[in-house]
């Protein structure tokens, strides 16, 4: 699994260790109480339908990048600080990063999660 940026008529590799919270407590949880995340990691949050979805960092001691996705378009891109950020914004599926790996990814750029 792999989450590719789509821009200008190229496309990036953002992460190729994928995991997927796809249940109650794995999306409750998200990033809560780790350590850290390898360079290449993503945790996506498939939701299925859109709505607006709200991330917070209480108790993950790391910055991240977080990417907030409807029908495959970025709606909203984020360093998130660790601890203290929170963020929002009207999504069908939403990924977690770690910090850095976002950058040059924009609003209304494509983003894919393949073998989702």
């Amino acid at each position: 699994m792999r989450v590719v940026h789509e821009a200008g008529g190229g496309e990036r590799v953002l992460a190729d260790e994928v995991e997927v919270a796809d249940g109650l407590l794995s999306k409750g949880l998200g990033l809560m109480f780790r350590r850290s995340i390898p360079d290449d990691y993503a945790l996506v949050f498939p939701f299925g339908r859109p709505g607006k979805r709200s991330l917070h960092m209480v108790c993950v001691p790391f910055d991240i990048d977080a990417v907030w996705l409807l029908d495959g378009e970025v709606r909203r891109v984020s360093r998130l600080s660790a601890w203290t950020g929170t963020g929002r914004a009207r999504a069908d599926t939403v990924v977690e990063m770690p910090a850095g790996a976002a950058d040059g990814v924009e609003t209304g750029d494509a983003v894919r999660i393949e073998g989702l």
